[in-house]
């Protein structure tokens, strides 16, 4: 018996949800199973070098160690740039030095901070597993936090003034404001910045899961160590298998959430008009029909959240409305803050004291070396910039404009932009070496492999930013093509454009170590360039040359950020700040 199309489409809509709850509920169990196993293994007995099987079977456990470290890594990430740039954007007394301190933190190596942070972590939790594996967890956090943090905080600064009135007008205290203006407004930049983070956090795994440092060797199981030792070795059935699993791994991250989460974040697009394109995920209509995860996390926010405003609806913020007073979000420096600021102060004296006495060590030659390679890289660094800024401007005002085009380069670009640089790294390598090739120019190829993505997904998130109202206005009042870049389309990305470009810097300084420095079956290929020492000094276990080599990056980024960095984030506070 055939059943009537209106009967059959009451059973479907009854039943799907509950195929989708279970689905839901799979999940829950196999993220608790998994906790559960990383726990177990995490607390067992310390296995410096575990032996990597080339072994395809082998390769879903090794994925499933190397997910549990970036997913770690990427929240630890996420809650420091939040509260890093929140912290930055509303104390003008510390703002310069927080930023400058990021300026240079985001273009320091990955195997400059190796050293100390797996050292301290293996002191700190002796005698369990957990140690090395924080020490990886932290080194990963390196590669994934900067930008994000350089995102948040560039939104919180172009937030119009008119909605930061209104949030005072309507007596938001500063939990309401957070959640309900400044984390939305950040929304679209966060998740694209996300993206590329934890592509970043692809390209420092496969630098960390496997590394010499002094006469210590660290081999621990992941994907990561499974494409270095196949590279190593010259096994290239096992390194195109260890590919296609960071592909897979991708692709399968790029649906399952990156898609929904771009979709979501659309809805915090600042406009006055609704857009008539409106970016769609299977995934998240799907999870929308769901009754389990559409309640459950509502009622855990609902028993939250209502305490918390109930209590500060009685505070006086909330009851006075003040005027805007620039002078009012500055810090005022109490007894604890100057104690904290001479405990720090203490504790960095002391560590520049061993440092001076630590680089008496080295020789002229070292350091006539370290200066030329220091001017090597400067130069190839500034070339990959320009380089990725070239295309990624245009191409990423496409994306961001045309949804049909969005559509279809969209997915390819994150892919493509998820897939880390190190995992590209071995085939082109292994390409250099059959053609009789060295790095040279080579390295710079290498250097826009951890580069231009940062450009090209924040221009992405700059023209999606756009309001649908001022791209309307621009096509009524015919502006030619270049009004329409000089007047809406720059001006409306510069903000996004700037921090782009700021953490493309720091992405190609850290492929400067791998861009310059590699190990080849049985070849050793180098250029000169200070990513080249940073690398030799780690397998040596050279700590004065790796300090030294760490200062003049950060001497130079220092520099950079005086005379460019800082006056264009100035500039695109002021001139280009979207306000009504």
């Amino acid at each position: 018996m055939k059943l009537h199309p209106l009967a059959r489409t009451l059973v479907t809509a009854r039943t799907w949800p509950i195929v989708i709850d279970a689905g839901v509920a799979a999940c829950g169990l196999a993220i608790f199973f998994s906790i559960v196993s990383t726990g177990a293994y995490w607390l067992g007995k310390p296995v410096p070098v575990v032996p990597i099987s080339h072994s395809i079977g082998a390769l879903p456990v090794y994925a499933f160690y190397s997910i549990v470290r970036i997913f770690i890594a990427y929240l630890l990430s996420l809650c420091f740039a939040v509260s890093y740039g929140y912290t930055a954007a509303y104390n003008p007394r510390v703002e310069a030095w927080m930023i400058a301190v990021l300026d240079i933190l985001q273009s320091i190596p990955v195997l400059s901070f190796l050293p100390p942070v797996v050292l301290a972590m293996v002191a700190l939790v002796p005698g369990h597993q957990m140690g090395i594996e924080m020490g990886v967890i932290l080194l990963i956090f390196t590669g994934q936090v900067w930008n994000l943090a350089f995102s948040f905080y560039s939104s919180l600064k172009s937030i119009p003034r008119e909605m930061i009135e209104a949030s005072r007008i309507y007596r938001y205290s500063a939990w309401q404001r957070f959640w309900q203006l400044e984390m939305p407004y950040a929304a679209i930049g966060l998740v694209w910045n996300s993206i590329v983070s934890v592509a970043g956090g692809w390209f420092a795994l496969i630098a960390c899961e496997m590394f010499t440092m002094g006469d210590r060797n660290f081999q621990l199981p992941g994907l990561g160590s499974y494409l270095q030792t196949a590279t190593a070795s010259g096994d290239m059935r096992a390194l195109l298998a260890g590919f296609a699993m960071v592909i897979l791994i991708v692709v399968a991250t790029d649906q399952l959430v990156w898609r929904p989460l771009i979709a979501w974040s659309d809805k915090f697009k600042f406009e006055q008009v609704e857009s008539a394109d409106r970016v769609t995920s299977p995934i998240l209509e799907l999870l929308r029909k769901s009754s389990l995860f559409s309640s459950l996390p509502g009622r855990i926010f609902a028993r939250i959240e209502e305490p918390i405003y109930r209590r500060m609806a009685h505070t006086q913020e909330c009851r006075i409305v003040h005027p805007i007073d620039e002078d009012a979000t500055r810090c005022k420096p109490s007894a604890k803050l100057w104690a904290l600021a001479g405990a720090v102060i203490l504790v960095i004296t002391y560590g520049a004291v061993q440092a001076i006495f630590m680089l008496r060590s080295v020789t002229w030659p070292d350091l006539r070396l370290l200066l030329e390679g220091a001017g090597a890289t400067f130069l190839r660094v500034n070339s990959a910039l320009l380089i990725s800024a070239a295309w990624t401007v245009p191409v990423g005002v496409a994306i961001g404009f045309n949804p049909r085009l969005a559509r279809i380069v969209q997915p390819v670009a994150q892919v493509l932009a998820s897939v880390p640089a190190t995992a590209f790294f071995p085939i082109l390598l292994i390409g250099l070496v059959r053609i009789g090739g060295g790095l040279g120019i080579g390295s710079i190829a290498l250097m826009l492999l951890g580069t231009q993505w940062y450009i090209l997904f924040n221009v992405i998130a700059g023209a999606m930013s756009i309001p649908s109202d001022l791209r309307e206005v621009s096509s009524l009042y015919h502006f030619t093509r270049w009004q329409r870049w000089t007047r809406l389309i720059l001006p409306g990305i510069f903000p996004y454009l700037i921090t782009g470009m700021v953490t493309a810097s720091g992405g190609a300084w850290n492929a400067s170590v791998f861009a310059e420095y590699s190990h080849v079956a049985d070849r050793t290929l180098e250029t000169i360039g200070l990513g080249a020492q940073i690398d030799a000094a780690t397998d040596s276990g050279r700590f004065p040359i790796l300090l030294l080599a760490t200062i003049f990056i950060s001497l130079m980024v220092v520099t950079m950020n005086r005379l460019v960095w800082r006056r264009l984030y100035r500039l695109a506070e002021t001139r280009y700040k979207l306000e009504g």
